[in-house]
């Protein structure tokens, strides 16, 4: 099975939504969290069924939330480049890839 692994920016950005919604709601983190974790799960099974947004770099939407997962197929595993909020500046993550 492919592996996923998360850029540092991106685990970041993971870390601080987990809080966020956290701070709003008990549990609510954790729902985040999970459906994240869902995304990956589909993208790590089918990693060409999703947009692209650039050559490279696809996106998935994250159930619920106002996310989409930014990733790579690359040969060995699946880059999170970007837990990115839809509601920020669009393209912010470019730079790391």
């Amino acid at each position: 099975m492919t592996k996923a692994q998360f850029l540092e920016p991106a685990q970041q950005e993971l870390d601080e939504a987990f809080e966020y919604y956290e701070y709003q709601q008990a549990g609510l983190g954790y729902r985040f969290v999970q459906e994240v974790y869902n995304a990956i799960e589909l993208i790590k099974s089918y990693p060409s069924a999703w947009a692209h947004i650039s050559t490279n770099t696809r996106r998935c939407l994250v159930k619920t939330f106002p996310y989409a997962v930014i990733y790579q197929n690359r040969k060995d595993m699946i880059l999170i480049v970007a837990i990115a909020n839809l509601h920020r500046k669009p393209n912010y993550w470019t730079n790391r890839v």
